[in-house]
């Protein structure tokens, strides 16, 4: 079996001391070696210019890193200008979403969908690109129906996709069963698990009920449990994260990607712990 590959995720630093706590974190991550680092956009490219500079001080350190890119909002051209300062910096790897639209905003953009900016992408740039797609094992909380989520999957991987990273999950079977649907449609490309470690309850309920991702029952009872019991919280979380770890990585998904929330500690402590198993 080959070596799981093992990537970690940021968002862009809003202030220069973000920036700081950022470079710190980093370089602390840095020593666990992953294959790259990526970096968010923010809804409708709000924080275009602090992923792209982002990228480049990764890059700068000597380290792999991804930008990403969505086009919801954007026109041809607005993102064929980011190609080529995503070019003209090295950047050889970047992750297409369709992204989300800052409230309050109107229209959708010229590229309406994550397979039209992939295609726009191979015809502007070729085979430049890495190209990372994301993937919903839960199903895409926009999505008409589980087939069609997985319809528009298939069409990012013929679009040009070279491979996808999950949204965040705790089921390691809903992971199993979509691997099983991609391969059926004869999907073959890389479908990294999307890893969030659990530290914060409140935080974690919020973000789960924005982007879809379900919380078993037995986990959300227990870390309610612990009302303000910060330490409890972060060691039974860890317990849970590292055993979803293992079974991912038993079960043969190909590597894992860490959302950091721009901290060290928790992904740190995952890694060790998957280290010495």
């Amino acid at each position: 079996m080959a070596t799981p590959d093992f990537s970690i995720e940021f968002y862009p630093p809003k202030t220069p001391d973000g920036a700081d706590k950022l470079r710190v974190a980093r370089a602390k991550l840095a020593l666990l070696q992953p294959k790259y680092f990526s970096v968010t956009f923010g809804a409708g490219g709000s924080t275009q210019q602090g992923t792209l500079d982002t990228v480049v001080e990764i890059l700068g350190e000597g380290h792999d890193a991804a930008p990403h890119l969505s086009c919801v909002g954007a026109t041809r051209e607005s993102i064929r200008t980011i190609l080529k300062q995503f070019q003209s910096h090295g950047i050889k790897r970047v992750v297409a979403l369709r992204g989300d639209l800052p409230s309050g905003y109107g229209g959708a953009g010229e590229l309406r969908y994550a397979s039209d900016l992939i295609e726009f992408i191979r015809a502007e740039t070729g085979d430049w690109f890495h190209i990372e797609v994301a993937a919903y094992p839960e199903v895409h909380p926009q999505a008409r129906s589980p087939q069609d989520d997985l319809q528009n999957f298939a069409r990012k991987v013929q679009a040009g996709a070279n491979a996808a990273i999950t949204q965040y999950f705790y089921n390691a079977d809903a992971y199993f069963a979509f691997m099983d649907q991609t391969r059926k449609l004869g999907i073959d490309i890389p479908v990294v698990a999307g890893i969030m470690p659990i530290t914060n309850y409140t935080q974690l309920m919020r973000f789960s009920d924005m982007c879809g991702a379900e919380i078993p029952r037995w986990v959300r009872l227990k870390l309610a449990s612990f009302g303000d019991d910060t330490a409890s919280i972060k060691a039974f979380g860890l317990d849970v994260v590292t055993q979803l770890c293992e079974r991912l990585l038993a079960g043969g998904a190909p590597g894992l990607h860490f959302y950091s929330m721009n901290q060290a500690v928790a992904t740190t402590a995952l890694w060790e712990r998957l280290k010495a198993a």
